[in-house]
C-alpha cells in the first residue's frame, strides 16, 4: 500500500487496496449493485456477465423486509443471517463491497452491516467503474461458497423510524440531512416514484449525495466532506438522521459521516418513500 493511499478496511478502500488483496483467504466481495426504475439496468444480468474476481451479488431488494410495501427495507436479523451464510459471509471475514454506478447503492449494504454489529467491511471507492478503468481484472466466474457462522449484533440506535423522525423534525435537537437531488429536495421536480408528495421534511438539510464525490466517482477527503456537510447548514455537533427517496444515498451520507469520525449518525429506512406517501404528515418546499 503506498503512502498515499488512505484505505481504512472499517469504510473505504482504493481499487489498489483491493487487487493487492484479492487473494486473501478471509477477503469477501460484495457487489451491491442497484438502480433506480428509469434507469433500465440489471444488476444482477451486468454481475453475471462480469465482475471483481470472487464478488458475490448482493441483491438489495430481496435482501429486505419483503412484508413491508415499502422498497427493501431493513431486513429481518434471521433472514439477514441466514442470507448472508448461503453467501459464505460470516464471522471473521473482511468484507468489501463495491456497485456498477461508482459510489451509490454499495453504501446501503456498507450501513446494513454495520447496523447488524458487523464492522469489518468497506466500501470500494470509485467502484467497478475505476476498477474496469484502471484494466484490474474480472471475470464470470461463480464463486467458491463455504458456509460461515454469523453473529449479528443489531445496533438499534443506527436506523430511525417515521415517528421518530417526526419528533427529531419537531423538536430539532437531530439534525435531518436529505440527500436527494436540490430540485426533488425543493419540490420543483417530481419524484420517480409514482403518487409521492414533492418536498422535503420540515427543518431537514439537503446535502446532494453528488456533493460528497470528486468527478471520478471516489469520495473527497475528510475536508471536503466536511466542508459539503458544513455549506449547507449541517450543525455536526447533533446527531444526524439521514434520508434520501429510499434509504439507499441517504447511506452515502451516513459514510461520509464516517469518515469525518461522526459517529452519531443514523438513516431513516423508511425515507422519501414512507414520508411523501401519507398526507398527515407535514411537508416543506423550497430552500431549508
Amino acid at each position: 500500500m503506498s503512502v498515499q493511499d488512505h484505505s481504512n478496511p472499517k469504510t473505504l478502500v482504493s481499487t489498489a487496496w483491493l487487487d493487492a488483496h484479492l487473494r486473501d483467504p478471509d477477503l469477501r466481495i460484495l457487489d451491491a449493485s442497484w438502480y433506480l426504475p428509469t434507469e433500465s439496468r440489471n444488476p444482477k444480468a451486468e454481475y453475471l456477465d462480469r465482475h471483481i474476481p470472487g464478488a458475490r451479488f448482493f441483491d438489495i431488494d430481496e435482501i429486505s423486509d419483503l412484508r413491508s410495501d415499502l422498497p427493501h427495507m431493513v431486513p429481518p436479523v434471521e433472514k439477514f443471517m441466514s442470507r448472508m451464510r448461503a453467501m459464505g459471509v460470516g464471522d471473521g471475514h473482511q468484507i468489501v463491497v463495491y456497485d456498477g454506478a461508482g459510489l451509490f447503492s454499495a453504501a446501503r449494504v456498507w450501513w446494513l452491516f454495520r447496523l447488524m454489529g458487523k464492522t469489518d467491511i468497506a466500501v470500494l471507492d470509485g467502484g467497478l467503474p475505476k476498477w474496469l478503468a484502471e484494466g484490474r481484472p474480472v471475470n464470470d466466474d461463480d464463486p467458491v461458497i463455504r458456509d460461515r457462522h454469523m453473529t449479528v449484533t443489531r445496533q438499534n440506535q443506527m436506523v430511525k423510524d417515521v415517528t421518530q423522525v417526526a419528533r427529531a423534525s419537531k423538536l430539532g435537537d437531530f439534525e435531518i440531512i436529505d440527500a436527494r437531488a436540490p430540485a426533488r429536495f425543493r419540490g420543483e421536480a417530481p419524484e420517480p416514484r409514482a403518487g409521492l408528495r414533492s418536498g422535503h421534511i420540515p427543518g431537514s438539510r439537503n446535502v446532494f449525495f453528488k456533493d460528497l464525490l470528486k468527478a471520478d466517482g471516489t469520495m473527497k477527503d475528510a475536508a471536503g466532506i466536511r466542508a459539503a456537510f458544513e455549506a449547507a447548514g449541517v450543525d455536526l455537533n447533533k446527531p444526524a438522521i439521514c434520508t434520501c427517496g429510499s434509504g439507499v444515498t441517504a447511506s452515502v451520507l451516513a459514510l461520509g459521516l464516517e469518515v469525518i469520525g461522526k459517529r452519531d449518525h443514523s438513516v431513516y429506512d423508511g425515507s422519501w418513500s414512507e414520508w411523501g406517501m401519507y398526507a398527515d404528515l407535514p411537508i416543506a418546499t423550497g430552500e431549508a
